[in-house]
């Protein structure tokens, strides 16, 4: 692996005028400090659409993505919106925090503006049915079904699927069609708006990449049990044909949860879609492999094996292991589409047998600062135990802030870390900064709430905590070139890393 760096950042974290960040100006000055700075890579979430909890990580589709981080702006050069619309609508959510992202205003107000704009795109399309056509034929095996799914969420007031009437829990195709009939107007606008959301994001893509920056992407093991996925798809899960289930998906006590988390997502039958080629999966991996360079496989212990939990369980401590597919999968996925490049996070309670699945398919694994045991010298996340086929972060989205995670740190804690870095109070994150760059790892990631030394109030997630779990968003002032981002350039330099 190369030498390289980058920083960590959804793109819904970015400022913008929308109350949520989006795929226009400033993503593009995002991509603009990144190549000033020398950084090779754009580490993201999830882009899909949130569903629960407006996490990307319990998505209303493993194939669709976040249509409301479509930069409206480009919809007016366009003449689908109107300057005083769009003036309009940011002056609804002008009020909202904007350090916290409020999806229960942002999502039907800018909801509405889109689906004007296609109205409007219908009347004038500039010569682009033909691409909107061909993206819905390209695209057809996961938009149909999500893009009906959606409508159906809406026409009975966002339940949960299998709270709907009988025939369309039961996919009865009759009554789908009749559906798919009636709602054709909305449905063809859910569509559109996907074709828009993945136009934009393949122009900044292009963007980014003439500046040096490729993307890194991220796929969860899991899919939310409210998802066009398991709704079109319930032959490949552990569930009845009402989607009725006995045990879900969760982790075993570990550093984040002494009860373990119990997620809930739906398990896979792994033999089902084994007998089918494993055909589902390879369609979801070739899909976002559309949209970035490289992807980080979520919870990737899971493939080997994973942590079923009883459904009717309070927690996670009562569940049980049971086999993952283990090589069958990555097999399947080099014979179909040939040496992928993943990342596998291998963090939490991880055995040899993952470890070993991991080398055999040569994926580099991660390594994160904030678990390192200061007392012990052969620890594997202090950085000079790292290797090269690792990415090293000072942080991920699951933790706090590197400045908020030291000052939570007992005296005891504080200086001992103090004392391994040789640092003082006021350095410490740019010292943790400056260990994960000079590592060996030939990747070296950090969040970008850590360039700005920002603190707990900038953290993204808390694992299986509520409240504002993914809605922080970064400051405009911080897109701004400045000190911090000259630093960073110069750690990078200094690393040697690009």
């Amino acid at each position: 692996m190369e030498r390289s760096a980058g920083v960590l950042l959804h793109p819904t974290s970015l400022p913008s005028p929308d109350g949520i960040g989006t795929l226009g100006a400033e993503a593009r000055a995002f991509a603009d400090r990144l190549g000033e700075a020398g950084q090779s890579w754009w580490q993201t979430l999830p882009l899909n659409v949130p569903g629960h909890g407006g996490s990307p990580y319990s998505a209303t589709s493993a194939f669709a993505g976040n249509d409301l981080m479509i930069d409206l702006d480009a919809l007016v050069g366009r003449a689908w919106l109107t300057r005083d619309e769009v003036d309009a609508y940011r002056q609804k959510v002008a009020d909202l925090d904007p350090n916290h992202l409020d999806y229960g205003v942002v999502a039907p107000a800018k909801g509405e503006l889109l689906n004007l704009a296609c109205e409007r795109w219908r009347k004038d399309d500039q010569g682009s049915r033909a691409e909107f056509d061909a993206f819905c034929e390209r695209e057809s095996d996961w938009l149909q079904d999500y893009a009906l799914f959606m409508k159906l969420k809406f026409e009975y007031g966002g339940v949960e699927w299998r709270q709907w009437p009988s025939e369309y829990v039961e996919r009865d195709e009759v009554a789908l069609a009749r559906f798919r009939e009636e709602h054709a107007d909305g449905i063809e606008k859910l569509e559109w708006r996907q074709w828009i959301f993945f136009d934009q994001w393949q122009k900044l893509r292009d963007y980014a990449g003439e500046r040096g920056i490729q993307f890194i992407g991220d796929i969860p093991i899991f899919v939310a049990m409210d998802s066009a996925d398991v709704w079109a798809n319930r032959d490949i899960f552990q569930m009845d044909e009402d989607g009725n289930v006995d045990d879900v998906s969760g982790v075993p006590p570990d550093y984040f949860s002494k009860t373990g988390q119990k997620w809930g997502n739906p398990l896979y039958d792994w033999d089902a879609i084994d007998a089918q080629n494993y055909k589902w999966w390879l369609a979801r991996i070739e899909t976002v492999l559309e949209t970035v360079d490289l992807i980080r496989i979520d919870h990737f212990r899971g493939f080997e094996a994973y942590w079923a939990v009883p459904a009717e369980a309070d927690t996670a401590v009562d569940g049980e292991w049971r086999d993952g597919p283990k090589d069958a999968l990555f097999e399947a996925i080099e014979d179909e589409l040939g040496e992928v490049p993943f990342i596998a996070e291998d963090l939490g309670l991880i055995t040899d047998e993952v470890l070993e699945l991991r080398d055999r398919h040569e994926l580099p694994g991660m390594k994160v600062l904030q678990f390192a045991d200061w007392d012990d010298p052969e620890h594997i996340f202090l950085p000079e135990n790292y290797e090269e086929n690792f990415v090293a972060y000072t942080g991920t989205h699951d933790n706090d802030t590197t400045r908020g995670w030291y000052e939570d740190l007992d005296d005891m804690q504080q200086h001992k870390v103090r004392e391994y870095l040789s640092c003082g109070d006021d350095e410490i994150v740019w010292c943790m900064i400056d260990a994960v760059f000079g590592s060996d790892a030939g990747m070296a990631i950090v969040p970008v709430q850590d360039i700005f030394e920002l603190g707990t109030e900038a953290r993204m997630n808390v694992p299986g905590g509520n409240g504002n779990n993914w809605t922080w968003r970064m400051d405009a002032a911080l897109l701004e070139p400045g000190e911090a981002w000259e630093r960073l350039g110069k750690v990078t330099e200094e690393s040697d890393r690009k």
